[in-house]
């Protein structure tokens, strides 16, 4: 009597796997903004696409994303610091923080599941 076996399930390919991880830690980079305030939201995710933008077309646009938004939040950031004079800035600072964990932590998430993550808010500087 002859058994036939179900087809093995397809194997993640190395290069795959390695791109999508490099694509979460594009993102997930800005999080060093957590103990570096001001250079670690920059930092990160510049170092990780200057490093790594070669190796992939994806990887290149994760990277960009990151660091566009990144910036984008800098510049909320800088204007949210001018409107202290006026103390609205004081409620402007931590919405503009909590934001900018939230949408990094979702982008990571999406960028581990091979989908590209479009921030909300972004200028795009870098195209």
């Amino acid at each position: 009597m002859e058994t036939s076996y179900p087809p093995p399930p397809p194997l993640a390919s190395p290069t795959l796997t390695n791109v999508r991880t490099w694509n979460t830690f594009c993102h997930a980079s800005a999080l060093l903004g957590v103990l570096l305030h001001f250079p670690g939201h920059l930092l990160g995710p510049l170092i990780v696409w200057l490093v790594k933008r070669g190796d992939s077309a994806e990887i290149d646009a994760h990277g960009k994303e990151a660091l566009n938004f990144q910036i984008s939040m800098l510049i909320y950031n800088v204007i949210a610091g001018i409107c202290c004079i006026v103390l609205i800035g004081f409620v402007l600072l931590p919405i503009l923080w909590i934001l900018n964990a939230v949408f990094v932590i979702i982008a990571s998430i999406q960028a581990s599941e091979g989908k590209f993550y479009r921030y909300p808010m972004t200028i795009r500087f870098i195209q």
